[in-house]
């Protein structure tokens, strides 16, 4: 989620009344290692992924994997879509189920 121009000026006025001015130039080199930190630890991930994974790691799709994706509206009514046949209305005079649905249709 970027940050756009005036979020940035509103963390960075936060930052210096809440840090003070004093202290800020030592937070802001703390948040940089970390953020060197972070790149270095998620490039490592990479690395160590594609070595385990070898060449399948190339035919991956990780864009399939993402969440942001599944729309719940879109997967029921594709699953209602592929319903088998057999979840129509039965004609008469053709054979019931077997099993539970059977004996609570035959109750009522």
């Amino acid at each position: 989620m970027p940050v756009n121009g005036a979020e940035l000026l509103v963390l960075v006025v936060l930052a210096v009344v809440l840090v003070g001015p004093e202290r800020l130039p030592e937070y802001a080199r703390r948040l940089a290692a970390l953020v060197v930190t972070l790149r270095r630890l998620a490039s490592q991930g990479g690395e160590r992924l594609r070595e385990e994974l070898g060449p399948e790691f190339d035919d991956l799709d990780l864009a399939a994997l993402d969440p942001r994706q599944y729309d719940p509206r879109r997967i029921v009514r594709e699953a209602l879509a592929d319903a088998p046949p057999s979840t129509a209305p039965r004609a008469a005079g053709e054979a019931r189920p077997a099993g539970r649905a059977a004996f609570d249709a035959e109750a009522t």
